[in-house]
């Protein structure tokens, strides 16, 4: 882990300027760059990794790093912490400026202790009382052995770490990794009070969203800065690539015209011109130049034999360890295409939960019905599906044979591993030599690439980009089963839940209708916090203004409305739809208005008619629904 606090200007003791000698402070003009990366080159492997990248960071910003898994985050952020050299470019630091680093995997190492871990990251006139107080805030009691931690408690160790020093720059790579609901709102609340600037890089948009006020997008070697948070990145991002086709398209034909005229032109001339010539050449090197964006990951979950609708029934269930409840007096009815989030701290017991849900698990008291035709894939937290000696093919096949079976089509395994952005190189590639991304893709092309139509899926964004994210929650969406799904991610549980499940201490569970977001209006209160207690000095204190508690309430009481993702996804879907059933009615009903059809086959007449007949019907249906959430949709808006 890299940290520094006051380091001496390194280009000033090599001859070069520091800093703020490129940008001296002036009347009216903003404060200088604390840290400064400028054209800044990498190569990896014999490959380009960065080329020309630049990162600046002022006083009290805050910069999201973002980009495609593998295009050089970790890195630039390691180089801008000093853990690793550059190739080229240069890298500006204010001589009296600290920074503060949390690598993704952080090294506990050599420690005996988690607070002797905390207080080696101070500097000499740090507080050691904020080390201490800060890993009590975080559920550690600084008498942790780092040989025992689980991942989660080492994160929290090394957050303590670099927050406890309060540096003029923190550096935070994945901070939000294996730590659960309740440690990442503290968290954010942390970082939002934080006077120092801020550079984070992260897959769970909520954080990003709440916390950035600019944004640097990594791509293809070379970085873009956009002056708004992470919530305005996306449509410019996707602004500027389909600008960049349209740049590519102009620069195809302008060389498709320049080769005409060297085709035509010179023969009619009698005499070459070198100038024209020299300039297709250097047209049809800029466009061999120009590096193509990092390819989608293709995701089809294979589907199993249609289930029952009730799916799963849990009637007064109750589970103890002990004499510790971890799941008591607990009903719900989840049925076909349903999508149930379940959340909760650490340790609250949702693989309890799962297990018992799936039938892995038997109750102690009450009753757990399973429905017909169940067939379950499921992706663990830790992905111990995948064997340390299985190679990527050994993991997609079972270990024998090249193909994989989806949805009844033969595909072979190299190209379904092109799919999820593995290469043909590394299907005999080690399972224990894939970065967490990797494995993350490979244990979802398992789980997907097993006929179910029951998902359940334990943390399935750890360690995903952004745009993989997206094409997981279209799968979610278009999955004709049902889905169970464990995550902290709560962007990911607003746009795929259709309720969500959250601990309410004490082995009771509880099921709230919609995503996270309706979950907190209805609950009024977060996850792993304490309800209100009514009787609390400050709730009397409420109580004694009385006309001004009395204009607050109603929006508790009635908080704002919104249309869940199952509805949006519908919304946008159902008029396609539409027009298809209606196009087929139309083919069905001039195939019935043949005159001689009843006469020469009275069989397919009847098909026919009960063809159109159902055609029709599913339409009116698709209208009314669709009608329906228009009218809604029109009522939230106002």
């Amino acid at each position: 882990m890299a940290e520094a606090a006051s380091q001496p200007c390194r280009s000033r003791a090599a001859g070069g300027p520091c800093a703020g000698a490129l940008f001296p402070r002036q009347a009216g003009m903003a404060a200088p760059p604390l840290l400064l990366l400028q054209n800044i080159a990498l190569t990896l492997g014999g490959k380009p990794l960065i080329e020309d990248a630049e990162l600046s960071v002022r006083p009290g910003e805050r910069v999201a790093l973002v980009g495609r898994n593998g295009s050089g985050k970790s890195t630039l952020l390691r180089i801008a912490a000093g853990e690793i050299q550059a190739d080229g470019g240069k890298r500006f630091f204010q001589p009296d400026a600290s920074v503060r680093y949390l690598p993704q995997e952080p090294d506990l190492s050599g420690f005996e202790t988690t607070l002797a871990f905390a207080l080696a990251g101070l500097g000499p006139t740090d507080d050691a009382y904020k080390a201490r107080y800060l890993l009590e805030e975080l559920g550690l009691t600084g008498e942790e052995s780092p040989a025992t931690l689980s991942g989660g408690e080492a994160r929290r160790a090394a957050l303590a770490r670099v927050l406890a020093a309060e540096p003029d720059v923190l550096l935070l790579d994945e901070p939000t990794n294996h730590l659960d609901l309740p440690a990442i709102e503290w968290l954010e609340k942390r970082l939002a009070s934080l006077r120092g600037a801020l550079v984070l890089i992260s897959h769970d948009r909520r954080f990003l969203e709440n916390l950035s006020r600019a944004t640097v997008w990594m791509d293809r070697g070379r970085t873009r800065r956009l002056e708004k948070g992470f919530a305005a990145f996306e449509a410019w991002r996707d602004e500027t690539l389909e600008q960049e086709e349209r740049d590519l398209q102009k620069l195809d034909r302008k060389i498709v015209a320049e080769e005409h005229w060297i085709v035509h032109g010179v023969s009619a001339r009698r005499k070459r011109n070198m100038r024209r010539v020299g300039e297709l050449a250097d047209l049809r090197k800029q466009r061999r130049d120009t590096r193509k964006g990092v390819g989608d990951v293709k995701m089809e979950a294979a589907e199993g034999k249609v289930s029952g609708k009730l799916v799963v029934e849990a009637d007064h269930a109750s589970k103890a360890y002990g004499e510790r409840a971890i799941v008591a007096d607990f009903s719900i009815r989840v049925l076909r295409g349903d999508r149930v989030g379940i959340v909760g701290p650490n340790g609250a017991g949702k693989t309890t939960l799962v297990n018992l849900l799936t039938g892995a698990l038997a109750p102690d008291s009450g009753r757990m019905r399973l429905g017909a035709n169940l067939e379950i894939a499921s992706l663990d937290q830790k992905r111990q599906q995948l064997k340390p000696e299985w190679t990527l093919k050994d993991a997609l096949t079972g270990g024998s044979g090249d193909w994989v079976e989806i949805n009844g089509e033969r595909k072979h395994v190299v190209g379904y591993m092109k799919d999820f952005l593995f290469t043909p190189e590394q299907a005999r590639q080690p399972v224990t030599k894939l970065s967490g991304g990797e494995r993350g893709r490979l244990a979802l092309a398992r789980a997907l690439s097993m006929p179910s139509n029951l998902l359940v899926l334990d943390e399935p964004t750890n360690d995903l980009d952004l745009e993989t994210l997206d094409l997981l929650q279209e799968l979610i969406a278009d999955y004709p089963g049902t889905v169970i799904v464990v995550s902290h991610d709560r962007d990911f549980l607003d746009r795929v839940a259709t309720s969500v499940v959250v601990s309410e201490g004490e082995g009771r569970w509880r099921e709230y209708a919609g995503g996270y977001r309706d979950m907190i209006a209805q609950r009024g209160y977060g996850v792993g916090e304490a309800p209100p207690d009514p009787a609390s000095p400050r709730a009397r204190a409420g109580e004694a203004k009385g006309p001004a508690r009395e204009t607050k309430a109603p929006a508790r009481e009635e908080p704002r409305r919104k249309l869940s993702f199952k509805q949006k996804h519908a919304l946008e879907t159902l008029p396609a739809r539409m027009e298809e059933l209606r196009k087929l009615a139309a083919q069905i009903g001039a195939a019935l208005a043949a005159p001689d059809l009843y006469a020469k086959d009275p069989a397919r007449f009847a098909k026919l008619t009960e063809a159109l007949g159902k055609a029709q019907a599913d339409l009116a249906k698709g209208e009314e629904e669709w009608l329906e959430l228009e009218i809604l949709r029109e009522e939230i808006e106002g």
